[in-house]
C-alpha cells in the first residue's frame, strides 16, 4: 500500500461518514410520505413513534463509510460518492426492517423494532419505499457511471434477496451444507458490501481492474461480517448487540458457525441435531443447552477462524489496488474492526 500518513482511528472515520451522510441521507428520507417517512425516521433513530426528535442509536454506517474511503484510495474526493454511500446506507436499512419482520426480532438497537410499533404491514413497506429511494438516487446522481452503479446495486439488492430467502428456507430444512451456508451468506450480507466498495470506485469513475478489486475487498470482508455477526448471535452481549441473547438459536436458525456445528459427527452435534429438530422455538434453557454444544462442536472456532481467514484475503486485494493516501489503512481497520467484534 501507499503511505498511510493521515490515517484516523476508526471511531473517527465512521463520525466523518456519519456526519457526511446525514444530510444526504435525511433530505432522501425527507422525499417519502407522511407515514412511511415516519417509520423510516423511527427506524434510523432520529424521532420517536410521535415524530419527536431523539438521539437513538443509527447503527455504524459500515457500508457508507466503505464506499467513500473506496473512492478516496482511488484519489477522488469522498464526496463523489456521497449519492453511493446514501442509497448503500437506504439498501441495508430496507434489509433490516424486512429481517426483523421475517425473525420475529421485537428489538433493533436497543429499542423496539419497527414493526412491533407500527405494525408488520407498514414496516415492510417502508422498506420497499427505502430501496426504491436508494435505486431512484443512483439513477439521478449524474455520476458519470450512474448506469453501471445503478445495475451493480439492483444485483446487489437480487443477490440480498435470494441469501435472505435461502436463509428462511434453511430453517425448515435438517440437511444444510456448510458451502450452501456461504453461498447465502455471500448473497445476504456479502454481496451489499462488495457492492459499497465498487460503488465508491463507480463514483470516483475509477478503472475496471480497481473496482474489481474494491469489489473483492468488500465481499470477503462481507462474509468475515456475517461469521461474526453468526457469533453475535448466539454470544454477543445484548447490551452491545441491541438483540436478545440466543436469538438467532431460538429461532433455529441455520447459521454459518450452527450449521458446521450439525455437520459435525461428534456427540455434542447430534444432540444438538436433536434439539434443532423439535417444531418448536427452543425456550431459554434449550437455547443456552443449543449455544454450548455449538461451541463443543466445532463451530465456534471454525465461524472465528473463517472470519480471520477472510480478512487476510480481504487485505490481498487492497495491497494490490494500492489505495492511495490514508484511504487503504482506514479501509482496512475498517476490516478489522468487523472482525474484532467476536474478540
Amino acid at each position: 500500500m501507499k503511505t498511510t500518513a493521515g490515517a484516523r482511528p476508526v471511531p473517527e472515520v465512521l463520525r466523518w461518514s456519519r456526519n457526511l451522510v446525514d444530510p444526504a441521507l435525511r433530505a432522501a428520507v425527507d422525499r417519502l410520505p407522511g407515514t412511511v417517512r415516519l417509520i423510516s425516521g423511527y427506524h434510523f433513530g432520529w424521532w420517536d413513534a410521535a415524530g419527536r426528535p431523539t438521539a437513538a442509536d443509527g447503527g455504524k454506517a459500515l457500508r457508507p463509510a466503505l464506499a467513500l474511503l473506496a473512492a478516496q484510495s482511488t484519489g477522488a474526493d469522498a464526496e463523489v460518492a456521497l449519492p453511493a454511500a446514501v442509497a448503500v446506507e437506504l439498501v441495508h436499512n430496507f434489509s433490516l426492517l424486512h429481517d426483523d419482520v421475517m425473525d420475529g426480532d421485537t428489538v433493533r438497537r436497543h429499542r423496539p423494532a419497527a414493526w412491533t410499533v407500527f405494525g408488520a404491514g407498514p414496516a415492510i413497506l417502508t422498506g420497499d419505499a427505502l430501496v426504491t429511494l436508494a435505486l431512484d438516487l443512483l439513477a439521478t446522481s449524474g455520476l458519470p457511471n450512474a448506469r453501471l452503479a445503478l445495475r451493480a446495486l439492483s444485483d446487489a439488492v437480487i443477490d440480498l434477496i435470494r441469501g435472505q430467502a435461502e436463509d428462511l428456507a434453511f430453517e425448515s430444512r435438517d440437511d444444510v451444507r456448510p458451502a450452501e451456508c456461504v453461498r447465502m451468506a455471500e448473497g445476504k450480507t456479502g454481496a451489499l458490501l462488495a457492492t459499497s466498495c465498487a460503488l465508491g470506485g463507480f463514483a470516483a469513475g475509477a478503472d475496471p481492474a480497481r473496482v474489481e478489486l474494491l469489489g473483492r475487498f468488500g465481499a470477503a470482508v462481507g462474509l468475515a461480517f456475517q461469521h461474526v455477526d453468526d457469533l453475535l448471535g448466539i454470544w454477543g452481549d445484548p447490551v452491545v448487540t441491541g438483540k436478545p441473547v440466543h436469538s438467532d438459536l431460538r429461532n433455529r436458525k441455520k447459521s454459518l458457525p450452527v450449521v458446521a456445528a450439525l455437520g459435525s459427527p461428534c456427540a455434542a452435534g447430534r444432540e444438538l441435531a436433536d434439539l434443532y429438530a423439535r417444531p418448536a422455538s427452543l425456550s431459554d434453557v434449550d437455547a443456552a443447552r443449543a449455544a454450548a454444544l455449538v461451541d463443543a462442536a466445532g463451530g465456534r472456532r471454525w465461524s472465528r477462524q473463517e472470519a480471520d481467514r477472510l480478512l487476510a484475503h480481504a487485505l490481498d486485494q487492497l495491497a494490490n489496488l494500492d489505495p492511495a493516501g490514508g484511504a487503504g489503512a482506514e479501509l482496512a481497520a475498517l476490516g478489522h474492526l468487523v472482525v474484532g467484534r467476536t474478540h
